[in-house]
């Protein structure tokens, strides 16, 4: 009888540690000295783990030209940031390639000596970002929570989590905590022209939006810093393919030669953007250095 009891008792307790394997764990911190960056995966079990960005692209806040406007508003908070003044959180809209993304690789780089790190965070996974911030929160570094191309469908999980930490919730809250993130959408989610219908109009004409409307345009208001970019001119786009050109070794004569063959490129790809500059600078380099 003992033995019988004994047996199942293992039985029990092999399927206990069978089921506490697949639910989820509580989030453990890296080594936070392996990198100055982390991305959060999150595992088919379930468990979610900050990995560490062995390579981070050497992008510096001198590289990338015609958007000093931009620059500065970004270097200023990002700088408050890290001194510990307060300082918001920013979103970042507007055409694609404009160095949006590049700017916050450039002042990570920028910063990393006073303490800046950054923790990238797929939207999928937004949903988990209390854990993130739990995790983070008694560390002396200042931690940019970094969401590329961010935008939501309806319903998706991740918006109601990102509004709860842009609050400042009781939970979420964390003063060594930024959230910064990129859009070619303004208002993050999409609107569409029947909810225009919930308007109502008053005799004196004036226009109170519709509670459908105000809820998708409050995730965006939630952000501090809103900095916005826009397409280059033709100026700007050459001004941007010889910076490039020349950080690669192109002599000067050179990239005059080029300017022909970099309208074209651009021409070709239907954008004047800071990334296509960077591209055709890449082509054009290499190919004349195979020439070489």
């Amino acid at each position: 009888m003992n033995e019988h009891f004994e047996r199942l008792l293992e039985r029990a307790e092999q399927l206990m540690a069978r089921i506490e394997s697949v639910l989820p764990q509580p989030m453990q911190a890296p080594d936070w000295s392996a990198a100055v960056a982390w991305r959060y995966r999150k595992r088919s079990s379930g468990h979610g783990a900050l990995e560490p960005v062995r390579q981070v692209g050497a992008m510096r806040l001198a590289d990338l030209q015609e958007i000093d406007g931009q620059k500065e508003k970004i270097q200023r908070n990002t700088l408050q940031f890290v001194q510990g003044l307060p300082a918001n959180n920013v979103l970042l809209t507007g055409a694609r390639g404009t160095g949006k993304s590049s700017l916050i690789r450039a002042c990570l780089n920028e910063y990393r000596p006073q303490g800046l790190r950054l923790i990238e965070v797929d939207k999928a996974d937004l949903v988990d970002l209390p854990d993130i911030v739990d995790v983070v929160t008694d560390r002396p570094e200042r931690f940019i929570v970094f969401c590329d191309d961010l935008s939501f469908e309806d319903g998706e999980p991740g918006y109601k989590a990102l509004k709860s930490i842009l609050d400042g919730s009781v939970s979420a809250a964390s003063p060594n905590v930024l959230i910064y993130a990129t859009s070619n959408r303004r208002h993050l989610l999409p609107e569409y022209m029947k909810e225009n219908l919930t308007y109502t109009h008053t005799a004196e004409g004036e226009v109170h939006p519709g509670e459908v409307v105000e809820e998708k345009i409050s995730l965006s208001e939630r952000f501090g810093l809103w900095v916005s970019f826009y397409p280059f001119s033709q100026d700007e786009y050459l001004t941007i393919v010889a910076q490039w050109l020349s950080s690669f070794g192109v002599s000067s004569i050179d990239i005059a030669t080029a300017r022909p063959q970099a309208l074209v490129w651009a021409l070709e790809r239907g954008s004047r953007s800071g990334r296509v500059a960077y591209q055709f600078a890449r082509d054009y380099a290499g190919t004349h250095a195979s020439k070489a």
